[in-house]
């Protein structure tokens, strides 16, 4: 396990120094997020673009491992939901510590993380998963929020879901890549390199943003916070090496990536929808903080753990 502590310890490394900048005020909340904006829309686009461009659509629509994710998601989601029920909070408040339990930061952390410290095939499994997330679960958190609100469903609420995945620019990265790749168009050097550019600057400001973005958490209610980042990063993971290596026939490298990046913490577009809904950000924000902490440790020991499967 050290090895690999080792090994992925520079990239924790580089989100200690963005924690590091945000908390002195060097870099500051207004420069974070604009590095941000950057590295969403432009840096990870370019990425994920290029990767997806370069596949078989075969190789996305993974139904085996779409089912596999998504039966040990689903599961870890409602004891989520089932906890917060018994503890007698509302739908909405309820539908964020859930998301909590079970998105972690795939496209910030994951996808750039993964591809360079287990191999360019990483990226693909991290991809099918963080379009599950965006598809299936960003969505099912602004229904329930709303529902709650309203108390029914209207088309309006299914519009504003739709809408929202629209100007989602990773989903529409993967689109034109998906694009790309099935009308088998050819990728003009130039363009290449531009994407290979771009996206490199995708590891380093991802990296650097999130630990940046954590300067301005807080923690409190640390007990749901540690109750969430145990749901994160044991229960999830668990679930999803259930499924993934015991149960659904999915390839052996697929399968390890996806638990190692079901290990990851909790991410950090929950707490802008929560700041959004005003819908427990601060409880958010601490489930962030702490499972990113005390994931410094836990991703290498999943790693690690995978290492004889």
């Amino acid at each position: 396990m050290w090895e690999i502590f080792l090994k992925t310890l520079p990239f924790f490394a580089v989100i200690g120094l963005g924690y590091a900048s945000g908390r002195a005020r060097f870099f500051t909340e207004e420069a974070t997020a604009y590095l941000t904006k950057f590295v969403f829309y432009f840096a990870l686009s370019a990425m994920i673009f290029r990767f997806v461009a370069t596949l078989e659509i075969g190789q996305i629509l993974d139904w085996t491992f779409i089912a596999a994710y998504l039966s040990a998601t689903i599961v870890v989601y409602l004891i989520a939901t089932a906890v917060a029920s018994f503890r007698g909070i509302g739908l909405a408040v309820g539908a964020v510590e859930s998301q909590c339990a079970v998105i972690g930061n795939v496209g910030f952390l994951g996808v750039p993380m993964f591809a360079l410290l287990l191999g360019p095939e990483a990226p693909r499994p991290v991809i099918i998963m963080l379009t599950c997330d965006l598809i299936v679960f960003s969505s099912l958190i602004v229904i329930l929020i709303t529902v709650s609100r309203e108390g029914r469903l209207s088309l309006g609420i299914l519009k504003t879901v739709l809408l929202g995945l629209v100007k989602n620019p990773m989903i529409v990265s993967i689109v034109l890549g998906m694009v790309w790749s099935s009308w088998k168009l050819p990728m003009p050097q130039p363009v290449d390199e531009f994407l290979v550019l771009l996206g490199a600057a995708a590891t380093p400001g991802a990296l650097f943003a999130i630990g940046a973005s954590l300067a301005s958490r807080s923690a409190e209610r640390m007990s749901v916070a540690l109750w969430l980042s145990f749901c994160k990063l044991v229960l999830h993971p668990a679930a999803v090496f259930v499924t993934a290596i015991l149960i659904f026939p999915v390839d052996a490298f697929a399968a390890k990536v996806m638990v190692a990046a079901a290990a990851l913490p909790v991410a950090g577009n929950i707490f802008i929808l929560a700041q959004h809904y005003g819908v427990a950000p601060q409880r958010v924000s601490s489930a962030i903080l702490v499972s990113t902490a005390i994931s410094v440790v836990t991703v290498a020991a999943v790693i690690a753990w995978l290492s004889p499967f």
